[in-house]
């Protein structure tokens, strides 16, 4: 697999642990040492992909900004980001593109060669989906399961997936068969992901000491 795939970033996440219903903002739009939390992730994906595609749903404009095309669940409900990885699926069968790398918007520090090494390992295990991973001091190898590379052929699968009931990416894709892509790391977890205000405030530390 020598072709880069598309991107999708899931930024459809309604950030209730974050105040959104407080300020208006989605998840993605919080500010980051001095930049959304979004553009972050766009300017850490897009060299790594060859287009890229925001997963979101409600008004596209408040999206203007960033110069991308908005893609949004095709179906109803806000099931989560399953969905989200189906429409940029559907949106990837409509570039012509054969495989898809999603990241989610509130996870701003994963890793710059993310692509690279999920190629790699779709290459070497021969699976339709590779998931990023990771080993935690205490709990030992863990799946990020919304850090993956989806062939388009597990399109329609999802979909009858989605309309059955399933919600659950990592559950999901162990049952229709995946493989992992390991990332390890001795400072920052590139797979810190901003849930809280809390978290917010130790992402602005970790943002200034990489600036340092």
């Amino acid at each position: 697999m020598s072709q880069k795939p598309v991107g999708v970033i899931l930024a459809g996440g309604q950030a209730r642990r974050m105040g959104r219903s407080k300020n208006g903002l989605d998840k993605g739009l919080f500010d980051l040492g001095g930049q959304t939390m979004l553009l972050r992730v766009v300017r850490r994906l897009q060299p790594q992909v060859q287009s890229l595609v925001i997963s979101a749903n409600g008004d596209p404009a408040r999206f203007n900004d960033f110069g991308l095309e908005v893609t949004e669940d095709s179906i109803q409900g806000y099931l989560g980001p399953l969905a989200g990885i189906l429409a940029g699926l559907d949106w990837a069968v409509n570039k012509g593109a054969t495989h898809v790398v999603s990241v989610a918007v509130d996870t701003p520090f994963f890793p710059c060669d993310l692509v690279v090494e999920l190629q790699k390992s779709a290459r070497l295990q021969k699976q339709p989906i590779v998931l990023a991973a990771s080993h935690d001091p205490q709990k030992g190898l863990m799946r990020h399961p919304v850090f993956g590379l989806w062939a388009v052929t597990v399109r329609q699968d999802l979909r009858q997936a989605l309309a059955g009931g399933v919600r659950k990416v990592g559950q999901w894709a162990e049952t229709y068969g995946c493989s992992s892509a390991v990332f390890d790391y001795q400072a920052i977890d590139p797979f810190f992901n901003v849930n809280t205000m809390d978290d917010l405030a130790m992402a602005n530390t970790l943002v200034r000491d990489e600036e340092v």
